[in-house]
């Protein structure tokens, strides 16, 4: 019989990422086990523990990644082209992710266990909506808005996104990926194209203060 091929410790930590993933994303933190993982990957409970000290670390290392990855393909769609384009194709690389890595997704958006891995996604849309909020701010600037307010609609349309993602792999599936990201596109990119420079409440005049 053939011998089994030793893993490197860099193949090992990928190969036990990638069962604690799928195993974090089904069970949630709280009901999944390290000697689960360690069964499923074929190794020993203290080979777990040699890599990642913890079930704790092991959770926060797979956070990470997703994280990154999440962060790297949404930064790249906004790289470049029209403020609208940049928009449209941030909405559809958030929605694809949802779509292609259902367990990282999954992990990224169940309760964490602490507040260091509870970091996950509170991050990543922290760090999106930083982005998103730049392109804001110079767009508003050049069209004659305040550009001190960008941060409050990045934030309000990253946190769109977030929640339609996680409604759409829950149970919106029914709907393809393209077109719900369509619609969520379309709806943001609207609101800043009507967006008045000094939003006021109903019957009230611009310009005027508000008392309370």
């Amino acid at each position: 019989m053939a011998r089994k091929q030793r893993l490197s410790g860099a193949e090992r930590r990928v190969q036990l990422m990638e069962v604690g993933r799928s195993v974090f994303a089904s069970h949630g933190y709280e009901a999944t086990s390290i000697e689960e993982i360690a069964q499923k990957a074929g190794v020993s409970k203290p080979i777990v523990y040699e890599h990642f000290g913890a079930k704790e670390g092991l959770y926060a290392a797979i956070v990470d990644r997703e994280m990154d990855n999440l962060v790297a393909r949404m930064s790249e769609s906004i790289s470049q082209g029209t403020p609208r384009e940049r928009f449209e194709a941030a909405v559809m690389a958030f929605m694809t992710y949802a779509k292609e890595e259902p367990a990282g997704f999954a992990v990224l958006t169940r309760d964490s266990p602490n507040d260091e891995a509870r970091r996950g996604l509170t991050r990543v849309i922290d760090d999106l909506a930083q982005r998103v909020g730049d392109i804001f701010q110079s767009e508003f600037e050049r069209a004659g808005y305040n550009p001190k307010v960008a941060p409050i609609y990045a934030n309000a349309l990253v946190g769109m996104v977030t929640q339609v993602g996680q409604w759409w792999a829950a149970e919106g599936r029914s709907f393809s990926i393209d077109h719900v990201a369509r619609h969520v596109a379309a709806l943001g990119w609207m609101g800043l194209r009507h967006l008045p420079k000094d939003p006021v409440p109903p019957g009230a005049k611009s310009g005027t203060k508000r008392r309370g």
